[in-house]
Protein backbone atom coordinates (compact mmCIF):
# COMPACT_ATOMS: atom_id res chain seq x y z
CA UNK A 1 0.00 0.00 0.00
CA UNK A 2 1.33 3.43 -0.97
CA UNK A 3 2.56 5.63 1.42
CA UNK A 4 1.44 9.56 1.66
CA UNK A 5 3.73 12.37 1.94
CA UNK A 6 4.25 16.12 1.63
CA UNK A 7 6.60 17.87 -0.73
CA UNK A 8 6.37 21.74 0.80
CA UNK A 9 7.44 24.31 -1.80
CA UNK A 10 9.87 26.96 0.25
CA UNK A 11 10.19 30.47 -1.25
CA UNK A 12 10.78 33.92 -0.11
CA UNK A 13 7.67 34.90 -2.06
CA UNK A 14 3.93 34.03 -2.77
CA UNK A 15 2.79 33.49 -6.81
CA UNK A 16 6.80 33.98 -7.61
CA UNK A 17 6.61 31.34 -10.62
CA UNK A 18 8.14 32.31 -13.84
CA UNK A 19 6.28 31.33 -16.74
CA UNK A 20 9.15 28.98 -18.02
CA UNK A 21 8.75 27.70 -14.38
CA UNK A 22 5.57 27.19 -14.74
CA UNK A 23 5.97 24.96 -17.73
CA UNK A 24 8.40 22.41 -15.88
CA UNK A 25 6.18 22.71 -12.59
CA UNK A 26 3.05 21.36 -15.17
CA UNK A 27 4.96 18.78 -16.75
CA UNK A 28 6.29 17.66 -12.83
CA UNK A 29 2.73 17.61 -12.25
CA UNK A 30 1.97 15.44 -15.53
CA UNK A 31 4.52 13.33 -14.50
CA UNK A 32 3.04 12.54 -10.91
CA UNK A 33 -0.27 11.78 -12.65
CA UNK A 34 0.68 9.06 -15.16
CA UNK A 35 2.94 7.44 -12.63
CA UNK A 36 -0.04 7.06 -10.11
CA UNK A 37 2.52 9.56 -7.44
CA UNK A 38 -0.86 12.59 -7.49
CA UNK A 39 -2.93 13.03 -4.58
CA UNK A 40 -3.13 16.88 -4.86
CA UNK A 41 -0.69 20.15 -5.12
CA UNK A 42 -1.43 23.17 -4.33
CA UNK A 43 -0.08 27.29 -4.09
CA UNK A 44 -0.20 28.99 -0.63
CA UNK A 45 -1.22 32.68 0.11
CA UNK A 46 1.61 34.95 1.32
CA UNK A 47 2.30 34.42 5.09
CA UNK A 48 0.99 37.99 5.93
CA UNK A 49 -2.35 36.23 5.37
CA UNK A 50 -1.53 33.54 7.87
CA UNK A 51 -3.59 33.74 10.97
CA UNK A 52 -3.00 31.35 14.40
CA UNK A 53 -6.11 30.45 15.72
CA UNK A 54 -6.57 28.60 19.39
CA UNK A 55 -10.11 27.33 20.27
CA UNK A 56 -8.74 25.16 23.15
CA UNK A 57 -10.53 24.61 26.00
CA UNK A 58 -13.13 27.23 24.36
CA UNK A 59 -10.15 30.00 24.49
CA UNK A 60 -11.55 31.25 21.18
CA UNK A 61 -8.32 33.27 20.31
CA UNK A 62 -6.75 34.44 16.93
CA UNK A 63 -3.04 36.14 16.40
CA UNK A 64 -3.56 37.61 13.36
CA UNK A 65 -0.31 36.57 11.97
CA UNK A 66 1.42 33.61 11.13
CA UNK A 67 3.01 31.40 13.65
CA UNK A 68 6.80 31.99 12.14
CA UNK A 69 8.11 35.34 11.16
CA UNK A 70 10.88 33.86 8.74
CA UNK A 71 11.92 35.49 5.35
CA UNK A 72 11.47 32.12 3.38
CA UNK A 73 8.06 30.32 4.00
CA UNK A 74 6.04 27.78 2.51
CA UNK A 75 4.08 28.85 -0.81
CA UNK A 76 3.23 25.71 -1.98
CA UNK A 77 3.03 21.93 -1.76
CA UNK A 78 2.71 18.50 -3.11
CA UNK A 79 0.64 15.55 -1.85
CA UNK A 80 2.05 12.49 -3.07
CA UNK A 81 1.85 8.84 -2.84
CA UNK A 82 4.49 6.52 -3.44
CA UNK A 83 5.73 3.06 -2.33
CA UNK A 84 8.51 4.12 -0.05
CA UNK A 85 10.53 7.02 1.19
CA UNK A 86 13.40 6.47 -1.19
CA UNK A 87 10.83 6.97 -4.03
CA UNK A 88 9.36 9.89 -2.23
CA UNK A 89 13.06 11.33 -2.08
CA UNK A 90 13.82 11.05 -5.64
CA UNK A 91 10.49 12.83 -6.24
CA UNK A 92 11.29 15.75 -3.93
CA UNK A 93 14.58 16.28 -6.16
CA UNK A 94 12.53 16.64 -9.24
CA UNK A 95 10.10 18.51 -7.58
CA UNK A 96 12.52 21.18 -6.64
CA UNK A 97 14.38 21.22 -10.02
CA UNK A 98 10.44 21.95 -11.56
CA UNK A 99 9.68 24.60 -9.48
CA UNK A 100 13.65 25.99 -9.04
CA UNK A 101 13.31 25.92 -5.06
CA UNK A 102 14.08 24.18 -2.49
CA UNK A 103 11.94 21.36 -1.09
CA UNK A 104 10.84 19.93 2.11
CA UNK A 105 9.69 16.48 2.24
CA UNK A 106 7.57 15.03 5.02
CA UNK A 107 5.77 11.13 5.58
CA UNK A 108 2.00 11.64 6.98
CA UNK A 109 1.54 9.62 9.59
CA UNK A 110 -0.92 6.94 9.42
Amino acid sequence: MPKKFMIFVIDDLSGSGTPEEMVKIDAFNDSLRSKGHWIYAGGLAAPVLGNVIDNRNDANTMSGKPLFDAKENFSGFWLIQAADQEIAKQLAFEGSKACNRKVELRPLLG
